[in-house]
């Protein structure tokens, strides 16, 4: 089993998942707001996260993943699509949900109320 820890708005949400989950598919575990839309099928940048820590964890982005994330927003050196990222390995993942993402969850998500917007 793995923990993945997924962090956006000052919140973090915990969850154990077994080895050959993707990220995308462990946030959907824990409710964490982390985009889809596409269905997770590597056909958009909305499940764009930061890898913060656990990345030797994971599978090897590939060019399809590549191709994809050349699209996403403030791209950086630890940045995963959710759908793809696949956790390979037992141990501690730690990930923070891009803007993009959290932009999507909640257009994607009407009934769930935004945090970030004052009420």
């Amino acid at each position: 089993m793995a923990t993945v820890r997924f962090n956006a708005h000052g919140r973090t949400w915990d969850v154990e998942v077994p080895v050959g989950t993707t990220l995308l598919g462990a946030s959907k575990r824990a409710d964490a707001p982390e985009g889809d839309a596409c269905g997770g099928v590597c056909g958009c940048s909305t499940c764009h996260v930061y890898v913060v820590k656990g990345r030797d964890l994971l599978s090897d982005a590939e060019e399809d993943e590549e191709d994809i994330l050349d699209k996403a927003f403030d791209v950086r050196a630890n940045s995963r699509l959710g759908c793809q990222a696949r956790i390979d390995k037992d141990g501690e993942v730690e990930v923070e949900i891009t803007r993009e993402s959290l932009d999507a969850f909640y257009n994607e998500h009407p009934q769930v109320p935004d945090p970030r917007k004052a009420r």
